[in-house]
């Protein structure tokens, strides 16, 4: 394979919400702790994200909610990651991710975005002129030595890459809770399908783990059979 392994892995609720409301100030890493029941099992979430991949792609949408542009300077991990972005991250968030990452990879097609303007030796910039995941992919293990890969975006980019068959694993850890409403992010959005024939070209997932953990929490992980 000459892109690395991917495996999407995210939190959801019962009803594959990923966040808890369709606003930016909603999300399931602020709104969780604070839900009775749910809180008392979402550290193994968090116990399982510790032994996913080294390399882990990110939106900088996500990242920017969740505060990115405004926090201090982290201690260095050895996790490499790769954010998608073209509006949402400023030089603060950037640098963040410089001082975060063992290697920090930036896929922009804005030509202006304020990452251009910052020279570190851990930080690289994938400059496409349209998104293109698989280019994207093909790059990060030629360039990079990206072997494996974990999926960790919003909704939307999900949708690219499940629509674009770039997904070989899925890891979901389902939280006991139903968040609802026709607006709130789930695990796959983007573009809908219209035809039996776009149907048929979809993956089927294979189960390969389910797990009952604490607290009325499950983990659930397939491959993705083409």
């Amino acid at each position: 394979m000459n892109r690395p392994i991917t495996t999407l892995f995210m939190l959801m609720s019962v009803d594959g919400k990923i966040s808890t409301g369709a606003s930016d100030d909603l999300d399931v890493d602020k709104d969780f702790p604070k839900i009775a029941g749910v809180c008392e099992g979402l550290h193994q979430y968090y116990e399982i994200e510790q032994t996913t991949d080294l390399w882990s792609l990110n939106s900088g949408r996500v990242q920017a909610k969740l505060g990115a542009n405004t926090k201090k300077m982290p201690d260095k991990t050895p996790v490499s990651f790769v954010i998608i972005d073209n509006m949402h991250l400023d030089e603060n968030g950037i640098r963040y991710f410089c001082a975060l990452s063992k290697n920090f990879v930036l896929i922009t097609s804005n030509e202006k975005h304020p990452a251009f303007n910052i020279k570190e030796e851990n930080f690289h910039i994938i400059h496409q002129k349209e998104l293109s995941l698989i280019n994207a992919l093909i790059k990060l293990k030629s360039e990079y030595g990206c072997e494996r890969i974990t999926i960790q975006t919003g909704g939307t980019l999900n949708g690219l890459f499940l629509r674009e068959k770039l997904f070989d694993f899925v890891d979901i850890v389902v939280a006991p809770v139903l968040i609802g409403g026709k607006d709130t992010s789930t695990l796959i959005d983007g573009k809908s399908l219209f035809s039996q024939s776009e149907l048929s070209k979809l993956g089927v997932l294979k189960l390969q783990e389910c797990v009952i953990l604490e607290n009325s929490y499950l983990r659930l992980r397939y491959e993705v059979i083409r």
